[in-house]
């Protein structure tokens, strides 16, 4: 497995006084110092953390952005025009803290096919955040997605209370599945330096999308450390 950083909330912090601090940058800067393979950023349509800029400074630092986005014509366009290495296109609710549940991509089967046609012609790699339910991994494959992200926040949060295996087993057999008819699986959200280990427990998960616990935990280690604490815990 590998690490995908989502800075989402170092923007947070910056634009809380608009005074380009923290950069942005200079902590893409360190974070590409270690063994990740992704910088994760997700421009909601509120643009409440990351800006349209920080997505072309980041590319313009040859980073691998995976960009995290709404299946919106409007963001589309920006993915067209920015070519990140991937996306993950995600639900999304003006008024959510943060995203929340999987994507419904059964009950939009016939749209994201042809919305995702552009974004795979110009070599952008396709993946679906999802819930681990058959339904929904069956119709990521048959709309042409390279990969899907299992949601675990239901997991992260059923694993604070202390009975998670449940959880744990869907998100297992869900990877099998996902596997078996030609899928590759990341997972993310809500994922912590106290429960990630169990994600080895899952068969050849490719990468982990974190972002919330390392920002936190960087307040008091800083970022170089939180950063290389959660790849020795993945690995």
């Amino acid at each position: 497995m590998k690490l995908g950083v989502n800075i989402d909330h170092i923007a947070t912090l910056r634009n809380a006084r608009n005074e380009g601090r923290p950069d942005l940058i200079e902590a893409v800067k360190l974070i590409l110092h270690h063994d990740i393979s992704a910088i994760t950023m997700h421009l909601r349509e509120d643009r409440r953390h990351i800006k349209d800029e920080d997505l072309i400074n980041v590319k313009n630092l040859n980073a691998p952005i995976n960009l995290e986005m709404a299946a919106t014509k409007e963001i589309q366009q920006i993915a067209l025009k920015i070519l990140p290495h991937s996306v993950c296109i995600v639900p999304e609710k003006r008024q959510e803290l943060t995203t929340e549940g999987g994507l419904d991509v059964s009950g939009q089967k016939e749209y994201l096919k042809e919305f995702i046609k552009p974004l795979k012609e110009n070599g952008i790699i396709v993946s679906l955040f999802i819930d681990a339910d058959k339904e929904q991994i069956e119709a990521s494959r048959y709309i042409g997605a390279d990969y899907i992200e299992l949601h675990t926040g239901t997991f992260s949060s059923a694993f604070k209370k202390g009975d998670f295996a449940s959880e744990l087993e869907k998100l297992k057999q869900g990877t099998i599945l996902a596997q078996k008819i030609g899928l590759k699986v990341n997972a993310g959200h809500g994922l912590d330096y106290e429960n990630v280990s169990l994600m080895k427990q899952i068969p050849d998960l490719k990468e982990l999308n974190i972002g919330h616990s390392i920002i936190s935990k960087a307040i008091f280690t800083g970022l170089d450390v939180a950063v290389e604490e959660m790849i020795k815990l993945i690995k």
